[in-house]
């Protein structure tokens, strides 16, 4: 580390407050759904979770070396240019955030990458075929896979089961899911703490501290592994709000099919190398949940939003690291400039954040200001009414309906009083 430079000590900070964004972003992921099925409380549920994060980080360096050595040449790249990615993927993540709209930090980071790389030294400084293969293809695929496998995985649960709805069988199916919620956590920080090495690990290259294709130091997997398990800590919490409510309403059942099925996707990615997004991953799997118990409902207003927000991620940080790209190729000046705007906007977010917090006291509250939308509406309208055994619930105070008494053919005649059933 006796190599490190001031910029290069600038880059390698911002990296880390990008997993720490990513943490905090991404802790929906693995305990949205355990948290809105009561599973868990929420503040167990994120400190179980960043625990695991940081185990995970441990795991493997697949992704980590796409990263570094497979989405952009790194012949001709400057240090500059990192720190600019890293600019963009930041504040897209922060707005998302914001939002609370579960967008993927990969892609952001890719994103960020591939504008300010372009920005430098042209196209020819992209590879192409590896964006495509590990990048755009998984990117597809991983969430229509994860949710067709929870969808089947549903279905199959609630078929073995003859009484889902047991208290006996949700106490097990909420075991089953925090065990499985678990391995999302230990999956995710094996998938997405590697991408900070990687980020790390090609800045090194940049300054020459490492050779080319080399793995990530063991400090660059520590100091990554602990920062994306703090963020995690800290809680993305409208985030988790609008996986674990604003989506589709689960049960544990669900819960634990979409997990599984998430968790299974990821880790088969991480082995591949294949730098898949575990947002989109988690998000597609509890849709496939949802949709795949009798009678269950997608929001779709909120998904559509959401895939809006997937389709411009890439795009949209790599504008922004593009912009700061141009930046910091002014000299000195430029970078402290792409700094200030980094901080500002930051603080910006954080400040609109505070309009109308959410916190894991309120994260599971029934009060989204969410349309059902067509779909939901048209199936709520055909919904067979309760069965009878279930009036007896309802209490007399509420059965009670004033009618108005018929208008008297006497003019002169007082009004007749209200007749109550």
């Amino acid at each position: 580390m006796e190599h490190i430079t001031l910029l290069l000590a600038i880059v390698v900070v911002t990296a880390l407050v990008f997993d720490f964004t990513n943490g905090f972003h991404d802790t929906a992921n693995a305990m949205a759904t355990t948290i809105s099925t009561g599973a868990l409380k929420p503040k167990t549920a994120v400190a179980m979770s960043a625990v695991l994060n940081l185990v995970g980080a441990f795991l493997s360096v697949e992704v980590a070396k796409t990263i570094s050595g497979g989405i952009i040449n790194e012949e001709g790249i400057r240090t500059e240019v990192i720190f600019a990615a890293l600019v963009g993927a930041i504040l897209w993540n922060l707005l998302t955030w914001l939002l609370g709209l579960p967008s993927s930090s990969s892609h952001a980071l890719f994103g960020g990458l591939i504008g300010a790389a372009v920005m430098s030294a042209g196209w020819s400084a992209v590879n192409g075929s590896t964006i495509v293969t590990k990048v755009l293809i998984p990117a597809v695929a991983a969430p229509l896979v994860a949710g067709l496998a929870a969808m089947a995985a549903t279905k199959l649960t609630y078929k073995i089961k003859t009484n889902p709805g047991a208290r006996s069988t949700a106490k097990g199916y909420r075991a089953g899911q925090i065990a499985s919620a678990g391995l999302v956590s230990l999956a995710h920080g094996t998938n997405d703490a590697q991408k900070t090495m990687g980020i790390i690990t090609l800045a090194l290259v940049t300054q020459g501290v490492v050779a080319p294709g080399s793995n990530p130091p063991m400090w660059v997997i520590v100091s990554a592994g602990v920062a994306i398990a703090a963020g995690t800590y800290l809680g993305g919490w409208r985030i988790i709000r609008t996986m674990g409510k604003g989506l589709t309403d689960l049960q544990p059942q669900q819960g634990f099919a979409a997990q599984t099925s998430a968790a299974t996707v990821i880790l088969a990615s991480s082995h591949l190398g294949f730098s898949l997004s575990t947002t989109q991953s988690c998000s597609g799997a509890v849709m496939g949940a949802g949709l795949g118990r009798k009678g269950g409902v997608v929001r779709w207003s909120t998904a559509t939003r959401m895939f809006v927000a997937w389709g411009l991620t890439l795009p949209a940080a790599g504008l922004v690291g593009a912009g700061a790209e141009f930046l910091t190729k002014q000299g000195p000046w430029g970078i402290a400039a792409t700094a200030v705007l980094l901080v500002s906007g930051s603080a910006v977010i954080w400040a609109l954040s505070r309009r109308k917090p959410v916190d894991h006291h309120n994260v599971t509250a029934d009060d989204l200001d969410e349309p059902a939308g067509v779909v939901t509406t048209a199936i709520a309208a055909v919904t067979p009414p309760p069965a009878a055994g279930s009036v007896a619930a309802v209490t007399d105070e509420a059965l009670k309906t004033t009618i108005p008494a018929p208008v008297p053919t006497d003019p002169t005649a007082p009004p007749a009083p209200a007749a109550t059933v």
